[in-house]
């Protein structure tokens, strides 16, 4: 049941998403009034709050996989562990490495030396 319940934090944010994209599509002005808003510590409680769901709704899943989908090599079924490993732990650290590069390479190129 929390792994439900964390689907509607997810869902909140898809739509503080979609609000972003509106404010930013309808002028500068009113998207440079959002981002200050942001800097609350309300919103980054909020925010925290919807990353920690999500990194639950993440790894719930992930452990689910195995169940949802079992993998068979000729009769003998692969484990759990290695499948929930190979289709999903470690995909997820491979693109989020691949993030947290082009992130780091976008940061040191915007800082003066």
């Amino acid at each position: 049941m929390v792994r439900e319940l964390t689907a509607v934090f997810i869902g909140g944010y898809l739509v503080f998403l979609i609000v972003l994209l509106s404010k930013l599509a309808s002028g500068k002005q009113e998207f440079a009034s959002l981002i200050q808003a942001l800097d609350s510590p309300v919103s980054q409680v909020l925010h925290l709050c919807v990353l920690v769901a999500a990194l639950w709704h993440s790894v719930t899943w992930f452990n689910l996989t195995p169940r949802a989908l079992p993998i068979f090599i000729g009769e003998k079924r692969v484990a759990d562990t290695l499948v929930a490993v190979v289709m999903g732990y470690l995909p997820w650290l491979v693109v989020s490495m691949i993030i947290l590069w082009a992130i780091s390479e976008d940061w040191f190129a915007s800082v003066p030396n």
